[in-house]
């Protein structure tokens, strides 16, 4: 965890929407490994402040020490929680109004490469992808394969992760299990592929990282928490303050702008995207895992 373990994306576009002045005071809600944090202490000095909220008590640690010197300045203020809980936490931290809130959605590049808790099929490992693993409640994506029923494993696999095959795979997992749990992600991918017709077995891996998606997605219940976070996250917005917020897939992107959509008709809000804005090809090159983002931006303005 000593090395950077997530890169921040378009992170300058990022910042001209943000339009932040020295001073400014900002939410990041999903800090992650800090790296859109920097960038807006950087922007924001010498006096900005930034309250970053992750619920990976991994993650905070390690953002803890890479950003210490920000940390011992009081100009950044490190949160444990979901970001479903964002008006109870800006309230505990007496952080609002906010002059900008960033969220950066979906799974970090720890979890995928360091974390070991199976939310990647390139390597063996118990099937947990829980965000928080000290979070009580939250079933592992193990306990979900090993309780749900066909009709419910099909509905997380189409409706979380588009996948064609779902109600096949859902039978296979159903099958598999009454002989032995599935419990690590090698076991999985061998189910997933075997539920494939023996003609696309070669692209299995398109599959598994669909149905892995969806699993994680269902684990962290990532949908609702964004339902819920988003109009929360405006209300803690000052009046010309901005909401800026970076989706990886279709079911969030449709989720954001269907919100910004609506508050822009209620009169609410002002969209400064029109159009999401994609990373560069440039940027894609350096970090391929940037090519499904997307950002998009509204400013507060009631």
């Amino acid at each position: 965890m000593d090395a950077p373990v997530h890169q921040p994306i378009l992170t300058r576009e990022l910042l001209e929407l943000l339009d932040l002045q020295p001073g400014a005071r900002c939410i990041d809600a999903t800090i992650d490994g800090g790296g859109h944090t920097a960038a807006v202490l950087a922007s924001t000095a010498p006096d900005g402040a930034v309250l970053g909220i992750d619920r990976d008590p991994g993650l905070l640690t390690a953002v803890r020490g890479r950003l210490a010197e920000a940390v011992d300045a009081g100009r950044l203020h490190l949160a444990s929680g979901n970001f479903r809980e964002l008006t109870r936490i800006v309230t505990v931290r007496h952080f609002a109004p906010a002059d900008a809130v960033i969220m950066d959605l979906g799974v970090s590049s720890y979890h995928f490469d360091v974390s070991g808790r199976g939310f990647s099929f390139m390597r063996d490992e118990p099937l947990d992808m829980r965000f928080d693993p000290d979070d009580p409640e939250l079933e592992t994506a193990a306990d979900i394969l090993r309780t749900r029923t066909v009709p419910e494993l099909t509905a997380i696999f189409r409706d979380y992760g588009e996948e064609r095959f779902a109600l096949r795979i859902a039978k296979a997992v159903v099958a598999c299990r009454d002989a032995q749990p599935l419990r690590t992600t090698a076991a999985l991918l061998d189910v997933v592929t075997g539920a494939l017709p023996p003609r696309i077995r070669w692209r299995a891996g398109r599959s598994a990282a669909r149905v892995f998606q969806a699993l994680r997605i269902a684990v962290n219940d990532e949908l609702d928490a964004i339902a819920d976070v988003l109009p929360q996250a405006l209300s803690v917005l000052a009046l010309g303050g901005r909401l800026a917020v970076l989706a990886f897939h279709s079911l969030e992107d449709r989720m954001v702008k269907q919100f910004f959509v609506a508050e822009r008709q209620a009169g609410r809000v002002r969209v400064l995207t029109k159009r999401p804005l994609r990373p560069s090809e440039a940027e894609v090159a350096e970090n391929p895992r940037a090519a499904s983002a997307k950002l998009r931006v509204c400013e507060r303005i009631v």
